[in-house]
């Protein structure tokens, strides 16, 4: 192995990037790819025969570990922050996502109580639409039966005013008879009086007749 020098200006060649012991974590350090680098330098070097010993380069291998060394402070930090941002970021989409979920909900009962409210106010509505329907049929069976009832009343009335108009035609035509009949009786009598002194003018003047013929056939005749 080559002898290393001192720390504080180590460089290694073109394999890995150069990186000054000392100094902060470049941003988005990548360790993974840093070690793939270490690797690639050990596989690089020979190796001694028979041995299964590889020859490194003693400067580079410590170049490589001192970047990897400095850098994985702020590598953890990095990850950590990333892991951090990750959690929060999740945590901000599980709260979003519960805040959809609490407003779905919300909303899924909102709707409910209004489909409730809907329904509710709908059967009212039939019940009151029924309930008119009912009252609107028992008034009209209620008028019916009073327009019937009025009828008949109406029918019993005018058959009793047309038996009282018959009953007083009958007492007119009967007092209408007995005055006729008063009057005639009346006529009858005064006729039957006329017809006595009639007979008896008649009577008179008869008798008168005969004596005035008997005085003329007993007086003398002068020749």
């Amino acid at each position: 192995m080559l002898q290393q020098d001192p720390p504080g200006n180590t460089q290694f060649d073109g394999v890995g990037s150069t990186a000054p012991t000392g100094e902060a974590a470049p941003l988005g350090f990548d360790v993974q790819a840093e070690l793939n680098r270490l690797e690639e330098l050990i596989l690089d070097n020979p190796r001694i025969p028979f041995t299964g010993k590889t020859v490194i380069n003693e400067e580079q291998l410590l170049d490589h570990l001192d970047v990897i060394r400095m850098n994985l402070p702020g590598a953890f930090e990095e990850a950590i922050e990333i892991i951090r941002q990750k959690e929060e970021i999740l945590l901000q989409a599980e709260e979003y996502a519960q805040n959809i979920i609490e407003n779905a909900q919300r909303q899924a009962s909102q709707a409910l109580d209004e489909m409730t409210l809907v329904r509710q106010a709908e059967l009212e509505a039939a019940q009151v639409r029924q309930d008119v329907q009912q009252d609107s049929e028992q008034m009209r069976q209620q008028a019916l039966a009073e327009i019937e009832q009025m009828r008949m009343q109406a029918m019993q009335e005018l058959e009793q005013m047309r038996q009282v108009v018959l009953d007083e035609c009958d007492d007119i035509q009967d007092g209408a008879d007995d005055y006729a009949d008063a009057v005639l009786g009346r006529l009858e009598d005064q006729l039957t009086e006329m017809m006595r002194v009639v007979r008896n003018g008649r009577r008179q003047l008869s008798s008168e007749i005969s004596a005035a013929s008997s005085a003329s056939n007993s007086r003398p005749f002068n020749t």
